[in-house]
C-alpha cells in the first residue's frame, strides 16, 4: 500500500525528473475527494485526450464536462512535451475497471485481460492525459513521448514501484482504446531502462 505523495513532493519529483510543469490554477486543491477517498495509490495510468489544441485540452482536462466533472486527470501532457498539472487528489480520469488487472499490479505481475469494470480506480491511480486525437494517426512529438516516460518513472522511483505499475487506460477498463498510438509494453520498456 502507498500513501500519495502530498502536492508539494509529487511537484518536486516530476521537477528531478526533468519534466517541464505548468503550475494551472490553484491545482494543489482541485480534486473530486468529496467524492471518496484517494488512496492508497497502486499505479499511473496513462490516457489520450481525442482532443486537439493545447489550451483547449487543458481547459477540458481541468473543467472537466457536465456530465463528468474535472480535474479529469493530474496531469495535462501536450505536444510539446510540457506537463500542465491540473488536480491533486481524487480525480476523473480511471472510472471503473478490472479487479484482477489492479491485483495485477498490486504485485507488479504481467496483466490479465480486463473484463469486467467492478473497481474504482479513480482511487488508485495517479492519471495523465495525453494530447492526441487518438485516431491512430495523430503523431505523438518524441518530447511529448520523453514526456510521459518521465512522469511515469518519477512516480515509480519515489514509490518503488517497478514499470509494472504503468498501465494504459485500455489495459483497465473494457471498451476503452487509449493511449492509442504506441504500445505499453513499448513505454514499459523505456520507463524500466530510466529507472535502472
Amino acid at each position: 500500500m502507498a500513501t500519495p505523495m502530498s502536492a508539494a513532493s509529487f511537484l518536486a519529483g516530476l521537477r528531478a525528473e526533468g519534466v517541464t510543469v505548468v503550475e494551472v490554477g490553484d491545482w494543489e486543491h482541485h480534486n473530486r475527494n468529496h467524492k471518496g477517498p484517494w488512496g492508497p495509490v497502486h499505479g499511473v495510468m496513462i490516457h489520450h485526450t481525442v482532443t486537439s489544441g493545447s489550451a483547449r485540452t487543458v481547459e477540458v482536462c481541468r473543467d472537466g464536462y457536465a456530465d463528468l466533472p474535472g480535474p479529469l486527470c493530474h496531469g495535462v501532457i501536450t505536444k510539446d512535451g510540457r506537463v500542465h498539472l491540473v488536480g491533486y487528489g481524487r480525480a476523473n480520469h480511471a472510472g471503473l475497471g478490472d479487479d484482477d488487472v489492479l491485483r495485477a499490479v498490486i504485485a507488479e505481475k504481467a496483466l490479465p485481460p480486463d473484463n469486467e469494470a467492478n473497481t474504482d480506480g479513480n482511487r488508485y491511480f495517479y492519471g495523465f492525459e495525453c494530447e492526441n486525437l487518438g485516431n491512430g494517426e495523430d503523431p505523438w512529438p518524441a518530447a511529448q513521448l520523453t514526456a510521459i516516460e518521465q512522469v511515469a518513472a518519477a512516480l515509480c522511483r519515489h514509490h518503488g514501484w517497478t514499470e509494472r505499475s504503468v498501465i494504459g487506460h485500455l489495459e483497465w477498463q473494457p471498451g476503452k482504446v487509449d493511449p492509442r498510438g504506441f504500445t505499453m509494453a513499448w513505454l514499459r520498456e523505456r520507463v524500466r531502462d530510466r529507472l535502472k
